[in-house]
């Protein structure tokens, strides 16, 4: 196993061969070139490495070089290096988009924690790119990202949802994205033109009810008229965001109109149609709400044509460094940067934290990681886990991390972490993890 990929371009044919040897014991992969227009050559924008260059060189300076390399890949990692102390270069060509600029002589462990940052900007760029091209193909909503057999499960029942309009009714925790994938399914649907309405039920007021949510007619002028959030959602799809909340009255009222397909707004002499597709949300199991006689049964089964449990984050622990590329890539794009490496205690947060809050706080720690902001104490300290624990649950995911990496080889994934063939298969055998899950 590599750090990763350097190319090297150096005219001075001994200082190559030191350097060249130098990076190789420190456990990299060397492209040596003499020639800058060499160097050039066979390079593309999936090319996985980073350039290292010497600046004064004949035919063509590093700096030269750096402008010609950005045109084939403007986010690919170039570190400079000079035996001359030229400040105004250093800064003209950072501004430039130079990824680092060295001056000789570079201590070993300076050198080497420049390639390791660079490296890791460069295989998040890739890893980025992966994403989206993906997504792109594949019509994926971003926040149905992943490969977890759960995900899969959602973007299956999504489709078939989408084709035939049944009433459903999603259970999760706060934060699980199940309004995202109610607008997913809207987007997917033949209604796609028309309204996607989200109602939060605790939100509603039975005073307010009639006007807000039937609407009214009268007014002003005889022809004036207002439509209410359910109306409006005609021909279109209603969510109803916490359904538990809605009181007993306000139940037997929005089953009147999904079951009727009629509607009565203030001040009218005649009901409305209303064509009304509902996905309703809830925190807790309206069944046994039913069972407990707090729920409708009658609502209920109107709402539960298909139901589906969406999983919290910590249950799918593979979908997180996917995700939280797709938040950090989406809030970079929003401000004009580009996503900073991440440290390795950074890593050690998405890898161990359990994510109560889920996707809403994934995306809250992306856009402050992207803004170079604290995130918090990291790695996790685990509340009132103990060390013991901690270990666990990191050795667990360094085991995700590298079959995730090596696509479910089980040989390549053992050459990553440096472990025998019985080690590893213990490990994965004590942490319940199948290789055959990551292919």
């Amino acid at each position: 196993m590599t750090h990763g990929l350097i190319r090297l371009i150096e005219d001075d044919a001994p200082l190559l061969a030191a350097q060249r040897q130098g990076l190789q014991m420190a456990g990299f992969e060397v492209e040596g070139f003499a020639d800058p227009f060499e160097g050039l050559a066979g390079l593309t924008e999936d090319w996985p490495g980073v350039i290292l260059s010497d600046v004064r060189m004949p035919g063509m300076d590093g700096i030269t070089l750096a402008r010609r390399l950005r045109e084939i890949d403007p986010d690919l990692p170039v570190i400079l290096i000079t035996g001359h102390g030229d400040v105004e270069m250093a800064v003209g060509a950072l501004r430039d988009g130079v990824y680092d600029f060295l001056t000789k002589p570079v201590s070993r462990a300076t050198l080497e924690a420049t390639l390791h940052r660079a490296l890791a900007a460069r295989r998040l760029v890739l890893e980025n790119r992966e994403l989206r091209a993906a997504r792109d193909e594949s019509g994926q909503a971003p926040d149905l990202i992943g490969e977890s057999a759960a995900m899969r499960h959602l973007r299956d029942a999504a489709r078939h949802v989408a084709a035939s309009g049944v009433n459903a009714l999603f259970l999760g925790e706060a934060g699980v994205g199940k309004e995202r994938l109610a607008r997913h399914i809207h987007a997917l649907s033949t209604r796609r033109t028309r309204p996607f309405v989200s109602v939060n039920c605790a939100a509603i007021s039975p005073e307010r009810f009639d006007a807000e949510f039937l609407g009214r007619v009268g007014g002003s002028g005889p022809h004036m008229r207002s439509f209410g959030r359910i109306e409006s959602a005609s021909r279109g799809l209603l969510y109803l965001n916490g359904i538990e909340a809605l009181g007993p009255e306000m139940q037997a009222r929005i089953l009147e109109v999904i079951e009727t397909g009629q509607l009565w707004p203030v001040g009218a002499t005649s009901a409305r149609a209303v064509d009304l597709w509902v996905i309703a949300g809830t925190r807790i199991d309206l069944g046994a709400e039913v069972a407990a006689g707090r729920f409708r049964d009658d609502l209920y089964y109107r709402l539960s044509g298909l139901s589906l449990t969406l999983p919290p984050l910590r249950a799918r622990r593979e979908d997180i460094g996917p995700l939280f590329r797709h938040f950090a890539t989406s809030a970079a794009a929003r401000r004009g940067k580009t996503v900073p490496p991440l440290t390795e205690v950074d890593q050690a947060h998405l890898d161990v934290h359990d994510w109560p809050g889920n996707l809403r706080e994934l995306e809250q720690f992306a856009e402050t990681f992207c803004l170079g902001l604290e995130n918090g104490p990291a790695p996790e300290t685990g509340g009132d886990m103990s060390l013991s624990e901690m270990v666990t649950r990191y050795e667990a995911a360094l085991l995700r991390n590298a079959l995730r990496a090596e696509r479910g080889n089980a040989t390549a994934a053992m050459a990553r972490l440096q472990l025998p063939r019985k080690t590893f298969y213990d490990k994965l055998a004590k942490h319940g993890i199948r290789s055959s899950d990551f292919r």
